[in-house]
């Protein structure tokens, strides 16, 4: 005897409709809405220049100069030894990240959404040099393109973006 009932699965899209649940990317959703229209604020180091990249990877980067959007990110990190030796050297350490952001109208002005996001991601330190430098490297890319998916998702929950 089989638990699956085909009637569920064909009833699923009905209850999904009556929650207010609508798609990110279909026509006139928030993904819709934003795609090609966010102008990013500026970067300031390295690290901003990563989350600029990545949110403008997942938004849309349009060849128009005016954009519908202006989205103000403020970004923190801080880098904390994790693993340390008895002889105090340090094995792994761990890259914290705050970024602060602000979705603004260009119209209005209005500030349509806005909060903070944040994560940590960490890297070995026992190799050389080297490979510290490129590890260290990689864990920036890895937190930035975190810290970028959950501004994004943030982004198109808010309330308010549909066209």
């Amino acid at each position: 005897m089989s638990l699956f009932d085909r009637r569920t699965l064909l009833m699923l899209p009905l209850a999904l409709a009556a929650c207010g649940f609508e798609p990110v990317y279909a026509p006139g959703g928030s993904g819709d809405a934003l795609n090609g229209k966010v102008q990013v604020s500026a970067p300031n180091d390295v690290e901003s220049y990563l989350l600029v990249q990545n949110l403008e990877q997942r938004l849309g980067r349009s060849s128009g100069s005016v954009k519908d959007y202006q989205l103000d990110v403020n970004l923190v990190t801080q880098t904390r030894r994790a693993a340390i030796r008895t002889t105090n050297e340090t094995d792994r350490y761990t890259i914290e990240g705050r970024a602060r952001f602000a979705l603004k109208s260009n119209q209005t002005g209005q500030v349509m959404t806005s909060g903070t996001v944040s994560d940590f991601v960490g890297y070995s330190a026992a190799g050389s040099t080297v490979s510290t430098l490129a590890d260290e490297r990689d864990a920036t890319d890895r937190l930035m393109v975190i810290l970028s998916d959950q501004i994004v998702s943030r982004l198109y929950a808010a309330p308010g973006l549909t066209q």
